[in-house]
C-alpha cells in the first residue's frame, strides 16, 4: 500500500522546467556562445595561474643556491657553475660576466660603468618581462567578464519581455526562463572575474618581491665586478656544530650492588 502511494506521487511530480539546462536551451546560440566565452576565460585564467605560480616558486627556491652557495665561491665563474644554467639568477651572473669582459675594452671608466649597469639592468627587465607574461589577459578577464555576462542578462531580460509581449500577461511560466537565464549569466560573470582579479594582484606581488630580488642580486654583481672581487655580500658563517656533553663518571659499585664505604 505504501509503495503503491509512493509510486503515485512520484509519477504526479510535475518535471523541473525552470533548471539549467531548461534555461540555457531557451536562451538558444547566443546563450550557449556566451557561457562558452566564459569558460574559456576561467580556464585561461586558472591555467596562467598555475603556471605562473609553478614558474615563481621554482625562482624563489633557486634563490636560495644563490645565499647558500653562490656568494662563497672565488669567482664569479666558479659561483655561475654552483646555479642552474636555465635560472634567472644564472642569466644574469652570464650577463654580467659577458658585460665584464666587454668592461674591459672601454679606455674610459665612466662609459665603462654605464655599460655595465645598464646590460644588468637589460637582463632585470628580460626576466621581469617574462614573468609578467600572461598577467594582462587576468586582468582583462578580470575587467571584461562581468559585462560578458551582462549581456547574457540584457538578452535574456528582453526575451523576457517579449514572452510578456506575445502571451499578454507576466505569469511566472512566461517570464521564468529567461530571468533565470539572466541571473546564471551575472552569476557565472562574476564567478569567472573574481578568481582572476584575485589571481592577479596576488602573482604581481609575488613578482614584485622577485623584482627586488634580482636587483639587489644585480647590484651585488656590479660592486663584484668593478671592485674587483673585493666587494661582495656578508656571508654568514655557518654554524658550528655543537661539543658532545662530557660524560659523568658513575661511582664504583661492589659486587652486591653497595657503593663501597669511604676508610
Amino acid at each position: 500500500m505504501l509503495i503503491n502511494i509512493l509510486a503515485a506521487a512520484g509519477a504526479e511530480a510535475p518535471a523541473n522546467e525552470f533548471g539549467f539546462m531548461k534555461a540555457m536551451e531557451e536562451g538558444g546560440p547566443i546563450a550557449w556562445s556566451i557561457l562558452a566565452v566564459l569558460i574559456i576565460m576561467s580556464v585561461g585564467s586558472f591555467y596562467i595561474l598555475i603556471t605562473k605560480y609553478l614558474e615563481q616558486a621554482k625562482i624563489m627556491k633557486q634563490y636560495k643556491a644563490v645565499r647558500q652557495s653562490f656568494w662563497r665561491a672565488n669567482t664569479l665563474n666558479e659561483g655561475a657553475t654552483k646555479l642552474d644554467k636555465n635560472s634567472a639568477w644564472r642569466q644574469l651572473v652570464d650577463d654580467g660576466l659577458k658585460a665584464q669582459a666587454e668592461h674591459d675594452k672601454m679606455p674610459n671608466s665612466l662609459e665603462a660603468h654605464d655599460w655595465l649597469h645598464g646590460s644588468l639592468s637589460r637582463s632585470e627587465d628580460a626576466i621581469n618581462s617574462k614573468l609578467s607574461g600572461g598577467l594582462s589577459f587576468l586582468a582583462t578577464v578580470g575587467a571584461t567578464s562581468p559585462f560578458v555576462g551582462l549581456l547574457g542578462t540584457v538578452i535574456g531580460i528582453y526575451r523576457a519581455l517579449i514572452n510578456i509581449g506575445m502571451s499578454g500577461s507576466a505569469s511566472i511560466d512566461k517570464v521564468a526562463g529567461p530571468v533565470g537565464e539572466a541571473l546564471i549569466m551575472t552569476a557565472i560573470g562574476l564567478l569567472v572575474a573574481v578568481p582572476a582579479v584575485l589571481a592577479y594582484n596576488w602573482l604581481q606581488a609575488r613578482n614584485k618581491r622577485i623584482a627586488e630580488l634580482l636587483s639587489a642580486f644585480s647590484t651585488d654583481i656590479q660592486a663584484y665586478i668593478t671592485s674587483g672581487g673585493s666587494v661582495k655580500p656578508a656571508m654568514k658563517a655557518a654554524a658550528a656544530p655543537k661539543a658532545a656533553a662530557p660524560a659523568t663518571a658513575k661511582p664504583a659499585t661492589t659486587t652486591g650492588g653497595a657503593a663501597p664505604k669511604k676508610a
